[in-house]
């Protein structure tokens, strides 16, 4: 069966190689000229152990069996990766009361390799850290995304499938018992599948409007969230991730490592009404008082603007996280057809695990 996949970040290309591996002739269509160019580019590249959701959710699930799949997928690819390890950590009491949560919650979710330390056992770790109590987890890793998805392109290419770059996707609509989709660009096109997966990212909303029988009330809001990285000077202070407790709409100004061993801040939590990704320096002064609760001796003028992302988001400011949406056959009636909605983080870790969802939920 012919299959067309949109977009070609992370998830587009994993689900676009399991159809692929499973038999299917798919053609991604990507309106951008290369891979990976919107929100898979700009994240901050962890693999996530998958403590942090609720139990039952798409979220909990894909993650933590992502994350499983994803390890065993970059070791057999030979995409860089590494499993450091990190901690989350308390300062106050409230904080205690939160990270507490998320131990348990990542012990109900199956997580492996999770400890609870105090605040001296942190330390122990990891010395320039101050904190009351910290949760260690050992599964929670980095990998490189770039690396990631010309693995995934690689595997997709080898199985059959291609990738069609500067081709937006305007319109999807019933063609008998398929899909007829309409492509713009400098050379607009029909191409007709017998089935459509829109994996589009922030661009996910407009195209299932644009769809040919989709109930525009199922379409959910997109609330975009941007989150501001700055990089930081000097030797790297910590040997592993470190997480503040979560805050409304992100988890808190972390620290991360990329895979050469440099430091870098981030994301925040900056709700937006239009796309931009510029990094405004004055940001720099909310940075220093949230890092310097755990790390009290990040040193003035350390701080210099990094990149920007935009999450999805399905819900807004203090409302409560939505989780994963997936609207498949069963949920819209419509057959051959899947549209990912709100594919935030942990969607990197998820990846794998989802694409195997909706191959699944197509039924082939």
């Amino acid at each position: 069966m012919d299959i067309l996949v949109i977009g070609a970040g992370v998830v587009g290309l994993a689900i676009a190689r399991a159809l692929a591996l499973r038999g299917h002739g798919v053609i991604v269509a990507e309106k951008t000229g290369g891979i990976g160019n919107g929100v898979s580019s700009r994240n901050s590249e962890v693999i996530h152990a998958g403590m942090y959701y609720p139990s039952g959710s798409l979220r909990a699930h894909h993650c933590v069996n992502g994350r499983r799949m994803l390890y065993a997928f970059c070791e057999s690819h030979g995409v860089p990766h590494r499993r450091c390890g990190k901690l989350i950590v308390a300062t106050n009491a409230l904080e205690q009361a939160k990270i507490e949560g998320i131990y348990e919650q990542g012990l109900a979710n199956g997580v492996e390799g999770l400890s609870f330390l105090t605040g001296e056992e942190a330390a122990a770790l990891e010395p320039n850290l101050a904190c009351t109590g910290a949760v260690l987890s050992r599964e929670t890793g980095i990998v490189d995304s770039h690396g990631l998805m010309l693995a995934l392109q690689g595997d997709l290419e080898a199985a059959g499938g291609m990738i069609a770059f500067h081709a937006p996707v305007e319109r999807i609509a019933r063609d008998g018992t398929g899909w007829n989709v309409h492509v713009g660009g400098t050379e607009p096109a029909e191409i007709s599948v017998y089935a459509v997966v829109n994996a589009a990212g922030l661009g996910a909303q407009a195209l299932a409007r644009s769809t040919e029988g989709y109930a525009p009330e199922r379409v959910p809001p997109l609330v975009l969230a941007k989150g501001n990285y700055f990089g930081c000077l000097g030797k790297p202070a910590f040997s592993r991730l470190i997480y503040p407790a979560p805050v409304d709409g992100g988890l808190g100004t972390h620290v991360t490592l990329d895979l050469a061993g440099r430091m870098r801040f981030g994301p925040d939590v900056e709700w937006i009404e239009n796309e931009t990704y510029e990094v405004d320096p004055g940001r720099a002064e909310g940075f220093y008082a949230a890092i310097r609760r755990y790390w009290p001796g990040l040193p003035d003028g350390a701080l210099v603007p990094d990149y920007a992302g935009i999450r999805p988001k399905l819900t807004g400011p203090g409302e409560k996280a939505a989780d994963f949406m997936i609207e498949g056959p069963e949920e819209h009636g419509l057959a051959g057809l899947v549209h990912l909605f709100g594919i935030e983080s942990p969607g990197l870790t998820s990846s794998l695990s989802l694409a195997e969802d909706v191959a699944d939920r197509l039924g082939i």
